[in-house]
């Protein structure tokens, strides 16, 4: 480690950055056990790795980095574990999934319409609470699969491996998983005429 690249607090990992890891993978993982887990891992590997801290982001930013690839591999080792069956799940849409989103699971009409700052509440607390809420109540593959897509941000090849599914049937996941957590959202944080709960 050179001179200029800043030093790490290891003794102060727990402390300092704990809450906020923990938080991180209890929404993708939705399972406290789980989460806590990843976070130890994450906490050990990056012992184990210190002396490759560049410093190039911050220390809290780099263990972060290092707890998405811990929660991608436990959701990848779990999938294995407990294949999903590989159905034809467009058989299985509502109609009324088909008011939001189109057959490969993009938005027909979209948060624009919600008359909120997508932006702003995204950044508020709250919203990330109920967000968690919400994921918390998806069934486990519909969890998996909007957890790996839009907050770990993988390609759908990957999440196509990672929970051993196709691609169709990955993009009806998505598209159910996407409908699901609108009406949860517009139920718990958005008013019909638009407002914040």
């Amino acid at each position: 480690m050179s001179d200029e690249t800043p030093r790490l607090n290891p003794e102060e990992w727990v402390d300092a950055h704990g809450d906020v890891l923990f938080r991180y993978a209890i929404t993708r993982l939705n399972n406290a056990s789980q989460a806590q887990d990843a976070v130890q891992e994450t906490f050990l590997s990056a012992l184990k790795s210190r002396d490759k801290f560049s410093g190039k982001s911050s220390e809290r930013t780099w263990l972060i980095g290092i707890l998405k690839h811990k929660i991608v591999d436990l959701i990848r080792k779990e999938s294995r574990e407990r294949p999903y069956e590989d159905l034809d799940l467009a058989k299985q849409l509502d109609e009324s999934d088909e008011r939001f989103f189109d057959k490969k699971g993009h938005w027909r009409t979209g948060p624009s319409e919600w008359h909120i700052n997508p932006r702003k509440s995204f950044e508020q607390a709250e919203f990330w609470d109920v967000l968690t809420e919400c994921l918390s109540h998806l069934q486990d593959r519909l969890h998996k699969a909007f957890t790996l897509r839009e907050l770990e941000h993988l390609s759908a090849e990957e999440i196509c491996k990672t929970l051993g599914v196709s691609e169709t049937n990955l993009w009806v996941i998505l598209y159910r998983a996407r409908t699901k957590l609108k009406a949860c959202l517009e139920k718990n944080w958005i008013h019909p005429e638009g407002e914040k709960v």
